[in-house]
């Protein structure tokens, strides 16, 4: 392993970085494709920013309610062939979204002299299709780097000890891929980038986010401006709402974790709602803001792939679709968090296992129940505000003592394990430094 990189050095390797992205270049679409290509491509930029599966049942479920064909043939009577059917995806699948922090080229948001991967999402759907699991990474989580393709030949380096946003500047979006494959044991054969834009059009695209904000919440540095209460958001203020880390929680990355989650579970909810199932305006936008804003893996970029995703994921209930912070605590001296290991088994030994999870902690310090949340929402827990502890959680429950789960059980993670579903209601607690 070699030691860390200096600052320099990987801003260096960004220059070789680019091509590594840029080559799978923008989801382009053939033209007698194009209007179904860009409905099913909603769904991957639903994924890419809302991280949840079931925003794919919104896409389908408008495109099953046309009315009946008509049937055409050709010169001759005979009946034209029949399009090919698009099936469910088979099995389990992974796919990672990384947030690029570039600004896509928007002066609006600086110069930027680094392409850091500030929010890293894996989903992981189940084999039965009937759960999904959106695992955010803290962006200060100190993790093994595995050595990764140099675009312009050999590999760079492994490195024993590093924050894993710098993955996307180190070695492009395979490294990032190769990192979270050798952090978590899972495969993940699908990968993207979405940018600062890309927020924006998807919220505009769904007619404005509605989130709860428990108090006042002004932060500077993303230039977020939102009162207490009920607040929709758009444009310049979800990308703020979502950026911000110094005007919630505890100021840390980690407040920003659960602080996207009350924006996410919210967005998912929205897109599942009647107004834009039933709005062929929103889910046109929706598939405008995935092509023009997401590079996508050449895996990932392909119309029959995104397709048969759709179908996999149409009828995975909102109750099972659960956002989890990757299991974490503070290193000593603070600048960071490192893995909580016992926890982070139980989570992808379940995952693996093809095993439901249920969260028994908090959302996390940087959200917290919804007061107002309808009487048949399940509440969180509320939020206590304390730094996470060190890894001392004991077995999740359908886990045995090596870390082995049964099939079938739902295992309830460790209470230290944060997070919420995108049926539970919450709202975005304010800085409290």
């Amino acid at each position: 392993m070699s030691e860390l990189p200096t600052r320099t050095q990987l801003r260096a390797k960004e220059t070789s970085v680019g091509p590594t992205i840029a080559r799978h270049g923008r989801l382009k679409q053939h033209r007698p494709f194009r209007f179904i290509a860009m409905i099913i491509a909603a769904v991957v930029g639903v994924v890419a920013v809302s991280s949840a599966s079931v925003a794919a049942y919104a896409i389908w479920d408008v495109s099953t309610s046309l009315k009946p064909s008509v049937k055409l043939v050709n010169a001759k009577g005979d009946p034209l062939p029949a399009t090919p059917q698009v099936g469910a995806m088979d099995g389990a699948f992974n796919v990672l979204l990384a947030g690029s922090d570039s600004g896509g080229g928007n002066a609006a948001y600086g110069k930027r002299g680094e392409v850091l991967n500030d929010v890293t999402m894996l989903l992981h759907v189940s084999a039965d299709h009937k759960n999904a699991t959106v695992i955010s990474f803290p962006r200060d989580l100190y993790v093994a780097i595995p050595s990764c393709p140099d675009p312009k030949g050999g590999n760079f380096a492994a490195m024993s000890r590093q924050k894993i946003n710098n993955t996307l500047s180190y070695g492009g979006l395979a490294c990032t891929v190769l990192t979270v494959e050798k952090l978590t044991g899972l495969d993940i054969p699908y990968a993207g980038v979405i940018e600062f834009d890309g927020v924006i059009e998807m919220s505009n695209a769904v007619g404005g986010v509605p989130v709860c904000v428990a108090g006042d919440i002004k932060d500077p540095y993303t230039g977020l401006d939102v009162k207490a209460g009920q607040n929709t958001l758009l444009g310049q203020q979800a990308l703020a709402f979502l950026r911000t880390r110094h005007g919630v929680g505890d100021g840390s990355d980690l407040g920003r974790i659960s602080n996207q989650q009350v924006f996410l579970s919210s967005l998912v909810r929205t897109i599942k709602s009647a107004d834009t199932l039933a709005n062929p305006v929103k889910v046109y936008g929706l598939a405008k803001a995935a092509t023009s804003s997401i590079t996508l893996s050449e895996s990932l970029n392909n119309v029959g792939t995104i397709a048969s995703m759709a179908v996999a994921l149409k009828n995975i209930d909102l109750n099972k679709v659960v956002f989890v912070q990757y299991p974490n605590h503070y290193v000593e001296g603070g600048g960071g968090v490192e893995p909580t290991t016992s926890a982070a088994t139980a989570l992808f030994n379940a995952l693996k296992n093809d095993q439901s999870i249920a969260l028994t902690g908090d959302a996390g310090v940087g959200s917290t129940v919804d007061p107002n949340a309808p009487a048949t929402e399940t509440p969180v827990a509320p939020t206590t505000g304390t730094p996470e502890a060190p890894a001392t959680d004991a077995p999740a429950t359908g886990t045995s003592t090596d870390g082995s789960t049964d099939a079938g059980d739902t295992v309830d993670l460790p209470s230290n394990v944060h997070g919420q579903t995108a049926s539970e209601y919450t709202c975005s607690k304010p800085y409290d430094g």
